[in-house]
């Protein structure tokens, strides 16, 4: 059964995001930016011995929504065998395509999708030869 296997933190302003996170709960944070291909940042969370996920944080690709729009919210990320067989049972299941397929270089493929109530989360398939 495929499980959440990360999230995701979207912020205006990084920098801001991980000192306040640092502060808060003491997590680390390494440059994913280079195998991303963009700004992004890897999120430990705690030790490999503890029970939890780790994350990510990148800045926002697009306008949070307003108060009273829904929930501003962090991204969980599910890890599956097959995103392509994935990404069709999500559209048949009426869920779309919120970003498409991408590669993280050497890592995985990922994408993200909005669930038929517009919530979104991510896909993940991990593969060392994406590119």
């Amino acid at each position: 059964m495929p499980r959440v296997v990360h999230f995701e933190i979207q912020a205006d302003d990084v920098e801001r995001a991980r000192a306040f996170y640092t502060a808060v709960f003491g997590w680390t944070f390494e440059d994913y930016g280079p195998m991303a291909g963009s700004e992004y940042w890897g999120i430990t969370t705690g030790g490999d011995d503890e029970p939890g996920i780790n994350g990510g944080l990148l800045g926002r690709p697009a306008a949070a929504p307003g108060a009273g729009y829904g929930t501003n919210a962090w991204v969980g990320t599910v890890q599956v065998e097959d995103f392509d067989a994935t990404a069709a049972a999500i559209e048949r299941a009426g869920g779309v395509v919120a970003l498409p397929k991408t590669a993280l270089t050497g890592l995985a493929w990922q994408g993200y999708f909005l669930d038929t109530e517009g919530n979104t989360f991510g896909v993940h398939q991990p593969d060392p030869e994406a590119r």
